[in-house]
């Protein structure tokens, strides 16, 4: 059993089940978990609420839903609450409560960006982002942590990183890669293209190609091998590049440059642990390697 590794949700959405019942899981998993739990949420997509019938968040209702609880966690007892989360006439746990829960956004925007950095302890980007647009979502979490004053160290941002090693087949590789990005320029091509300053030319091609409008359903899950061949002819390998792929020792060096772009922590993000496996070990021994010679 392992007694240093963290847990988060990456994200969940605050406005799909009343705030107590978020709140008491959040100290469950807490508690489970000897205080390495995070609860993280984000703002999703509004086509998707809009379909469900629920109306879309706002920045006013995460930052709100931030401080409730926080407030639930340190026992209190809310009377007659009213406010962008909706309206409680009692929101209480226990008032024994003292729980020290970090909070996680998982941010895309300049406005969820800069909640990030004004009133959670975790902002986490998304994948496939330039280093460019890292470096200035860093910038904004950052300025925004000042000017809330608060110590911008003690904000993480978390580069999400798309991590696929040469060592996985290629048809796989295809599908962390090709089919994971065509899904995004699915769900929100034009927030990704306008965020990358990538051009919405290419994304318009990729929404009319017959291939892509033939596929009922998420191109990385519904996608036959053959279909995400002919999408990553559609893709820049530019719009690509935004990952770690390559030999072991390549992907370690994609991951460091992370860093250098600003981000407190990666994700390796697309793969499973045996996936990982040989990278991780790579980044040890480049560590190891590292400190013997008296460098970073």
């Amino acid at each position: 059993m392992t007694n240093r590794m963290q847990i988060a949700t990456a994200a969940t959405n605050h406005n799909t089940r009343h705030p107590l019942i978020t709140a008491s899981w959040a100290t469950t998993m807490h508690r489970l978990s000897g205080g390495r739990f995070t609860l993280g949420i984000g703002r999703g997509v509004a086509a998707m609420y809009a379909a469900f019938g629920i109306p879309a968040v706002t920045t006013a209702q995460m930052e709100e839903f931030a401080a409730v609880m926080r407030r639930l966690w340190r026992g209190e007892v809310i009377l007659n609450h009213d406010g962008p989360i909706g309206t409680y006439p009692v929101l209480a746990l226990d008032p024994d409560f003292n729980e020290d829960i970090r909070l996680a956004l998982v941010a895309f925007g300049p406005k969820s960006l800069a909640l990030g950095g004004k009133v959670f302890d975790d902002v986490i980007l998304h994948t496939f982002f330039t280093p460019e647009t890292v470096e200035r979502c860093v910038r904004i979490v950052k300025e925004a942590a000042e000017r809330a004053g608060r110590d911008p160290a003690s904000v993480r941002v978390w580069s999400c990183f798309a991590t696929v090693g040469d060592h996985l087949p290629e048809e796989l590789r295809l599908k962390k890669t090709v089919a994971r990005l065509a899904t995004y320029l699915q769900g929100y091509g034009d927030l990704l293209v306008r965020t990358n300053g990538w051009d919405h030319a290419v994304l318009q091609r990729f929404r009319e190609d017959p291939v892509v409008t033939s596929i009922g359903g998420a191109i990385d899950q519904k996608a036959t091998a053959q279909q995400i061949e002919h999408i990553a002819t559609l893709i820049p390998e530019k719009w690509l590049e935004p990952s770690a792929t390559g030999s072991a020792e390549q992907c370690v060096q994609r991951i460091r440059n992370e860093f250098d772009y600003g981000a407190d922590a990666v994700i390796m993000h697309g793969a499973t642990p045996d996936e990982l496996e040989p990278i991780v070990a790579a980044y040890r021994a480049s560590r190891r390697k590292s400190t013997h010679f008296g460098t970073k």
